[in-house]
């Protein structure tokens, strides 16, 4: 089964407003059974906003009511043309009309959001190019007076595994590297120095 959009989102909404089992939720989202009893204990997750995947076409309440019904059940998706995620992998990342219209919205969200994401990241995420995030960067952009951002994950344009990789990437690139200690000169010690001082005397006597 294909994993629904941003999983943990939506492993959160499903948490805060169904009463479906945490095997169930973890099945649908592919995520571990304690990794959504921990988001049900607020121990992870806690800033993540839950995202409905009724909204993405990705369950439907029918659904959503027939395993609340029966804990064995497990959650079926939408079939695979209205899952953008999976369409988009199928396809191999060919894009409707709106996705590719879209980019300029999604390269905004991801640059306001993330800034410390290269242009070279963007481009892989994205399928852009750099001098149209550096039109978007800089407000020169022909649509930048009516651009809203969007998120690329939301839209199909990436997945949320990729976006956190591409994070996590710059995160450790920004991160100072520690600079090795330097070591100290010894210092000459007082009662070596006060012997030679009394051998250099008696020489000259």
């Amino acid at each position: 089964m294909t994993a629904p959009l941003m999983p943990r989102a939506t492993a959160v909404w499903l948490v805060e407003n169904t009463t479906l089992t945490f095997r169930q939720i973890a099945n649908f989202c592919e995520l571990h059974e304690l990794e959504i009893q921990a988001i049900a204990d607020g121990d992870v997750s806690g800033n993540i906003m839950g995202l409905s995947p009724l909204d993405n076409n990705q369950l439907t309440m029918e659904e959503i009511r027939r395993c609340e019904a029966d804990a064995k059940a497990e959650l079926q998706a939408n079939p695979l043309e209205r899952n953008v995620k999976a369409r988009n992998a199928k396809a191999k990342k060919v894009l409707s009309p709106s996705q590719r219209s879209d980019k300029p919205a999604a390269i905004l969200w991801i640059v306001k959001n993330y800034p410390e994401l290269k242009d070279s990241q963007i481009c892989k995420l994205i399928g852009t190019t750099k001098p149209t995030i550096e039109a978007i960067r800089e407000g020169s952009h022909k649509d930048s007076a009516v651009l809203k951002p969007k998120n690329p994950v939301t839209i199909g344009l990436c997945s949320e595994k990729d976006l956190d990789k591409a994070i996590a990437k710059a995160k450790t690139a920004a991160e100072p590297k520690a600079k090795p200690a330097k070591k100290k000169a010894a210092k000459p010690k007082k009662k070596a120095a006060a012997k030679k001082k009394t051998e250099k005397k008696k020489a000259e006597k």
